[in-house]
């Protein structure tokens, strides 16, 4: 298939190298190089959440009948919303795409074609949809290396990301600012680097991020401060039984998760 990738990033240069891998035609497009995509069967649009809406706006006049287009942004709902018309059309599908991989780093130089191996690729598509795109989307990521292709609802999308992915960036941030952060050498082990891996993220991206999901991830970032609040208030009333029970019941709820997924 002719592929074309919008944004020459660390998600796009992935994109474009692994569609190469797999044997594809693909044209990579940067933010400064003239769009052609008139002849794409599937069109990639890897650039921040707030250009992509008015990058399809701009372009859709030019793409191919029945192509496939889609997104890799990390907000669904709001994007999906605004695009909604164009699954009401014939000429061409939007379908909300967000490939669960990713690397500390930005930037094509960092991009590989194996970055997609075995992840997860989730796609929303409106329920007018039907079965053909998804199937030929399906067979096409599992061609880029990715190990599943989830199908949700933008709302469910955003509010489980909330939890997965950017509930985890606040916390690591936050953990990472104490000041004894920076006297860690030689009192640590996996766990500190485990819980300050993720701090290492572009401000600039995440920002927009969080506030393009505002509304999920406070009511994540609440349900997340008052668990931590029930260790605190354990530890402050000397309660050992009490923060044994809670121990065990993040302890068991891991086993279960584990247990679910095999």
């Amino acid at each position: 298939m002719n592929i074309a990738v919008m944004g020459m990033g660390l998600i796009g240069g992935s994109f474009y190298k692994a569609a190469l891998r797999a044997g594809h035609t693909v044209r990579g497009i940067g933010h400064h190089d003239p769009v052609e995509v008139s002849d794409a069967d599937i069109v990639l649009i890897a650039i921040p959440p707030a250009a992509v809406v008015p990058w399809i706006e701009a372009h859709a006049a030019e793409f191919k009948k029945g192509a496939l287009v889609v997104d890799a942004t990390g907000v669904k709902a709001d994007i999906c919303e605004a695009l909604r018309k164009y699954a009401l059309q014939d000429r061409w599908t939007f379908i909300g795409g967000h490939p669960m991989a990713g690397k500390e780093v930005a930037g094509f130089a960092n991009s590989t074609a194996d970055l997609y191996q075995g992840a997860s690729m989730i796609l929303t598509p409106y329920p007018s949809c039907g079965r053909i795109p998804l199937d030929t989307l399906e067979k096409f990521f599992k061609e880029l290396g990715f190990g599943r292709v989830v199908i949700t609802t933008p709302e469910h999308h955003d509010r489980m990301i909330a939890l997965t992915s950017q509930l985890a960036h606040v916390v690591s941030s936050a953990y990472a600012r104490d000041p004894l952060a920076l006297e860690h050498h030689g009192y640590s082990a996996g766990s500190f680097h485990d819980m300050t891996r993720v701090a290492l993220l572009n401000p600039d991206i995440w920002t927009d991020l969080f506030f393009d999901n505002r509304v999920a991830l406070l009511e994540s970032l609440d349900g997340f401060l008052a668990r931590l609040g029930e260790y605190r208030a354990a530890l402050a009333e000397n309660d050992t039984a009490k923060m044994h029970e809670l121990l065990s019941q993040g302890r068991d709820a891991r086993l279960a998760e584990m247990a679910k997924r095999g």
